[in-house]
């Protein structure tokens, strides 16, 4: 018999998850995101149980997002288990934002994806030396979702937006001057710290427990370019960022505008949009908005392209369509955004 994908134990006071997928690097499945949404469910009316820990097994990965492969395959099949996937996740992200008693997750090593969705909405994110954070979907032909609406969106200064349509990787340091980590705490000490969490008496102390294994990660190497990022990525449409980029000579801005080139077109335009629109909209509305665009990315051609050249033949060499951003009109964008005819997520 095979061991679960997520296991659930009560340690003292936490109710201790386990993502138990390694050998995939921890990534989703709907499965694991119906349990997980059941078990905060338990857990939120059981007395015992006075804050979550969200850890997963292996050396690699926290969780490196959603089996895209399997949404891929789903997607081309139309048998509908990528909206339900989507839906599902989304309604669970919705539950660890709204969650009533502490949430942590102990984010040691890759999080990508669905991994950051249930990460970064939860009360503390502890990142370590061997956290790789991103948000890679336009390189995939889709958009940051799992909540990136409103997280990019409130990140420092233009932070979200060059993340978002980059797909940049930052390390621990990094992931804490943008908001995505709370603490930093070496591997070594995370059993210790799962330890003095489980001892806690009251909710109110859990803050004071991270803050004692906390530490310096040292510098952040993302604040060499924060200038740069908050005044090239602060332009009006994609388009004036790429020409921004391109017209500043730094190697660092050369090298973000071939990335950016490099993504799929719908998916900048469509990202850059989504991030803007976020900074005004509540959580439970950049989730209603993120499903209504994930309904059209799975009915439309660069996901299963980004997913082919990625993953499946990974050949890295996607043909986009449209293959421009200035083959894109404001009404092709237009038609990710609006109303589906079936009706928004329902949210509880």
């Amino acid at each position: 018999m095979s061991e679960a994908e997520i296991l659930f134990a009560a340690q003292g006071a936490v109710g201790l998850v386990t993502l138990n997928r390694p050998k995939a690097l921890n990534a989703l499945t709907r499965d694991m995101v119906l349990a997980l949404a059941e078990q905060l469910s338990a857990w939120e009316h059981d007395p015992a149980i006075r804050l979550v820990v969200v850890r997963a097994a292996g050396e690699k990965a926290f969780c490196a997002g959603g089996d895209i492969r399997r949404l891929h395959d789903s997607g081309k099949a139309r048998d509908g288990y990528a909206e339900g996937f989507y839906g599902d996740e989304y309604r669970m992200n919705a539950q660890i934002k709204h969650y009533p008693k502490p949430y942590v997750a102990l984010v040691d090593g890759i999080v990508m994806g669905g991994g950051v969705g249930i990460s970064v909405h939860g009360t503390y994110r502890v990142v370590t030396e061997k956290t790789l954070y991103a948000m890679p979907e336009t390189g995939i032909g889709l958009f940051p979702d799992v909540g990136g609406t409103f997280f990019l969106s409130r990140s420092p200064g233009e932070i979200g937006m060059y993340l978002g349509l980059t797909g940049a990787r930052l390390k621990a340091a990094d992931t804490i001057h943008a908001g995505v980590g709370t603490h930093y705490v070496p591997t070594a000490q995370l059993d210790d710290l799962v330890a003095s969490l489980a001892q806690v008496s009251d909710a109110a102390m859990v803050g004071d427990v991270l803050a004692k294994f906390a530490t310096d990660p040292g510098p952040a190497p993302i604040v060499a370019n924060r200038a740069a990022i908050d005044r090239h990525f602060a332009a009006a449409s994609v388009e004036a960022v790429v020409a921004s980029l391109q017209a500043d000579p730094s190697d660092w801005a050369q090298e973000q505008a071939r990335t950016i080139r490099s993504k799929s077109p719908i998916s900048l335009k469509v990202t850059f949009r989504q991030i803007r629109e976020g900074a005004s909209l509540d959580f439970n509305a950049c989730m209603r908005l993120e499903f209504r665009l994930t309904r059209r990315f799975i009915a439309g051609h660069d996901f299963y392209e980004g997913v082919r050249a990625v993953i499946v033949d990974k050949d890295n060499a996607p043909k986009w369509s449209p293959d421009t951003l200035e083959a894109i009109s404001t009404a092709a964008v237009d038609a990710y955004f609006a109303p589906l005819a079936e009706g928004d997520l329902a949210l509880g």
